[in-house]
Order: structure tokens, then C-alpha cells, then sequence
């Protein structure tokens, strides 16, 4: 890739149709005047790949577009990723159909899940059906666009990463997620009501990322010449029995609220700040600490974000795409705080930025995990590179939290590719959530629900 190419790339975008993330990313490069040229948009719902394409012709043709771009939906995979300068993953693996059975059929065992993606019954089951579509779209990459940089948005973040490079240990690809920035936020809104200095902003937090995508920390944070730890400590004791809370005025019935509380709670037993949304980190511990039940959950602030939400919620966004399409709705162009096109600039040379991913650990990012764990830790992005930083060790405390999902890596990596039931057995054992409260019955129903967008290896087994 060139300097003078900046204007001129082309980016393949996996999961063009998406009605969530494709319309940032359209948004966000209509506000950057340094990069420009072709996206491809590749969709098993080709319907929706067309859709996006009209819509993201259309924000280019907007006069206050300053970045230009030729939208064009492809049908295949191989013509998205032809002389591809980057490839953009966000995809769904199943409909929500498998989703709800994914979160709410262990709902018969007791097991209660927030989120569901990622940790828990819902992210093993998930991770079974994309890890191989992950697995593929590596060995296309290698075959295809062997030097493009991959930057993925899709769950389990985790596994997604460790799919691709276990199908292609030299792919230039990394895992993006926006959680810490609500964690560095909440940070500047504290520094905020602390000092009084009204223009402190999130990117002024600067911290040292380290652990588990959705399962992620800091030890240190600062600002300016301020150590906000102890600052945190008071903020802390302060909220900790109200909550500090992000109530979003947008999601009336609060299913995407949280009063910071599980934060809050971790950091008195941990003395780290936990960097994920309270509804993904409860997923990472014991079910009894805060998801027992849904009183549970709502007792700490947050809610369990259920699947037929989402499916009411998928049924306003295909409405609004046809307002899109159609004209019906204006377009209004405003900067997401997403990071990705930032990152984009650096590797094309256009600046330098410092930023949390989640890629292996064969740089010892984290001292302590193993070097074949995918981390999240901060790295610097430059010109066509990734330099990852040393975040030091995870305390032996939190350590023996996070050995069971890094252990689950490997264990569903291998059931996914081998169509290992056994190894699925074992992963809902050792997974904290669970807590012993699985069995057999459960997971081959689970499998079962799920077994139209599994390999057909998996047909074998009785359920």
C-alpha cells in the first residue's frame, strides 16, 4: 500500500447488508477527507448488500460528504476481496431464530445471560457456527488478498481472531471493540465532576488496556498529570451503593442500561477498573454473582437484553433502510466515535494512533496468558503496521478468573473445527457462567436448535 493509494482503496466489506455497523462505517468515511475509492459489499442477504449500496451512494453524493466513495454490492466472496486494501468483517452467524435458543433455552437450567455472544452458553454455541465461516474467509484472504488488513467487528470477538489465524497464522488482521471507550468516557466524566474542567474528553483518558475481549481492564489510567486510580477508588465508594449510571433516554426499557454498579463491584474485590459494559462482564462470572436471576441483574443496574427485543429492533431497521433507499428519510451525517476509519488513516500513513485490539499474544502482551490466547491489549497503528504494547501481567486473583475462557478458546476452537461434541461438553463445564447448572440434555438441544448453520459433520451425533 502507498501514500498516494489513499485515495484510491479498496475495501471489501463481509456482512456489507449489516443495518448497524455497514451504516457507521458509510457515515464515519463520508466525514474523512484523506481516504477515498471502492467498497464491495458481500452479503448472503444480497437484497440488503443492494440496499446498502444505494445508501452509501447516496451519503457519497451528499455536498457535505467530504471523503468520496463508489458503493457497488458484489455476489460473491472472491470478487469483494479481489485487490482488496482492507476487508471489514461484521456478520451475524444465524438468525436470531438460533440466538434465542442460544440465550434463552438455558434459561431451563438457570442459567441467565445479559448479552450472550460472547462468554456463556450463548458464546460457545455461537462461536460453533462462526469459526468455520471464519475459517474460510482466512483461507479466501490467503488465497485472494493475501497482504489486506482485516479488521473485525463480529462475536465472539475472541474466537473470530483466533479462527483467522489459525487458517492463516501470517493474515494482517486485528479484532475492534468500543467497550473500552465507554469505560474511558465514564473516566472523563468523572475527571469532569471532579476538577470541574468541562473539556475533558474520552480520548484524553490514557490507559493501559489488558485481558479478555468484554473481560477487559485497566491498571493504570491518567489524565494529564493526574493518577486516576485513587480518584477512581473515590468515585467508586461514592456510587457504589446508586450507581453512576449511562441511561440511554433511546432504550426506553432499559435493556442496554447500566448503573455501573458490576464495575463498581469489581473494582473493590480486584482493585483494577473493568473496562466492558456491566452486561458482558457479568457473563464472564460465576452465575451466581450476578445473574442468579433476572432480580439479580436488575438489582445491580443492568438488564438481560432479550433476543425478542432484538427481533422487534431488526424489524425498525428494515424499515428505516427502505426510508433510506427510497429517499423517504434524509441521511444526517454525524461522527460515530468509532475508531476504525482512524485506524484505517494510520495504516495507510496518515497519522499515528494509539489503540486498543485484540490480536494473539505471541509478543507477550500480557506476561502471563499464553502466547496463543487472542489479548486485548493497546498497540500502536502506523504506516502499514501494528506494533503491540507490553501491558505487563494479570494479577493472580483475576488470572484465576480468566483461565477458564482462555482454556475455552482452544477447547472451541478444536470442537468447531473438529465437530467435537465432547469438547463442547467440556467448554459448557469449565465456563463460569454455567456453573455446574448445564447438562447434556441442555447442550444437544442447543446444538440441534442450531445444527441448520453448523457443518454438516455435525449431523452425525443424536440429538
Amino acid at each position: 500500500m502507498k501514500f498516494a493509494d489513499c485515495k484510491n482503496l479498496k475495501i471489501a466489506y463481509i456482512g456489507g447488508g449489516s443495518r448497524a455497523w455497514a451504516r457507521v462505517f458509510m457515515t464515519d468515511l463520508a466525514l474523512e477527507s484523506e481516504l477515498g475509492g471502492e467498497i464491495r459489499l458481500y452479503d448472503i442477504d444480497k437484497q440488503a448488500a443492494e440496499d446498502n449500496e444505494v445508501i452509501g451512494n447516496r451519503i457519497s453524493a451528499m455536498q457535505e460528504a467530504s471523503g468520496k466513495w463508489k458503493y457497488k454490492a458484489v455476489h460473491a466472496l472472491e470478487n469483494a476481496l479481489d485487490s482488496a486494501d482492507f476487508v471489514i468483517i461484521s456478520i451475524l452467524p444465524g438468525t436470531f431464530t438460533e440466538m434465542h435458543s442460544d440465550v434463552h433455552l438455558p434459561e431451563r437450567n438457570g442459567i441467565y445471560q445479559s448479552v450472550g455472544d460472547t462468554a456463556g452458553p450463548g458464546g460457545i454455541i455461537r462461536a460453533l457456527r462462526t469459526i468455520p465461516l471464519f475459517d474460510g474467509f482466512a483461507k479466501a484472504i490467503k488465497q485472494i488478498c493475501p497482504d489486506a488488513w482485516v479488521i473485525n467487528y463480529t462475536n465472539p470477538m475472541s474466537l473470530c481472531v483466533r479462527a483467522l489465524y489459525n487458517a492463516f497464522p501470517e493474515i494482517k488482521a486485528f479484532g475492534c471493540c468500543h467497550e473500552v471507550f465507554g469505560a474511558q468516557e465514564l473516566l472523563a466524566e468523572m475527571v469532569r465532576l471532579r476538577t470541574g474542567e468541562i473539556g475533558v474528553n474520552r480520548s484524553d483518558i490514557h490507559v493501559n488496556v489488558l485481558g479478555l475481549n468484554h473481560f477487559t481492564w485497566f491498571d493504570r489510567a491518567s489524565w494529564k498529570n493526574y493518577n486516576l486510580m485513587p480518584m477512581y477508588k473515590d468515585f467508586t465508594d461514592e456510587f457504589y451503593e446508586s450507581g453512576f449510571g449511562n441511561n440511554d433516554s433511546e432504550m426506553p426499557d432499559k435493556c442496554f442500561t447500566c448503573d455501573n454498579r458490576v464495575k463498581f463491584d469489581l473494582f473493590r474485590n480486584y482493585g483494577l477498573i473493568a473496562a466492558a459494559g456491566d452486561r458482558h462482564l457479568a457473563e464472564f462470572m460465576p452465575g451466581d454473582n450476578y445473574l442468579k436471576n433476572p432480580e439479580t441483574a436488575e438489582s445491580r443496574g443492568f438488564y438481560l437484553t432479550s433476543v425478542d427485543w432484538r427481533i422487534a429492533d431488526l424489524k425498525k431497521k428494515l424499515e428505516r433502510s427502505k426510508r433510506l433507499v427510497s429517499g423517504e428519510e434524509e441521511i444526517i451525517l454525524k461522527p460515530s466515535g468509532e475508531e476504525g476509519i482512524l485506524l484505517i488513516k494510520a495504516l495507510c500513513g496518515l497519522t499515528r494512533v494509539v489503540s486498543n485490539v485484540n490480536l494473539p499474544n505471541i509478543n507477550h502482551q500480557i506476561s502471563n496468558f499464553p502466547l496463543s490466547t487472542i489479548v486485548e491489549t493497546n498497540a500502536v497503528f502506523s504506516y502499514n503496521d501494528v506494533q503491540t504494547l507490553n501491558a505487563g501481567s494479570v494479577p493472580e486473583s483475576l488470572l484465576e478468573l480468566m483461565n477458564p475462557h482462555i482454556e475455552n478458546q482452544e477447547i472451541v476452537l478444536k470442537a468447531a473445527l473438529e465437530f467435537d461434541r465432547e469438547r463442547v461438553y467440556k467448554a459448557f463445564e469449565i465456563d463460569p457462567l454455567v456453573n455446574n447448572k448445564s447438562d447434556k440434555n441442555l447442550i444437544d438441544d442447543m446444538l440441534k436448535n442450531t445444527l441448520k448453520y453448523l457443518p454438516s459433520e455435525w449431523s452425525k451425533y443424536e440429538y
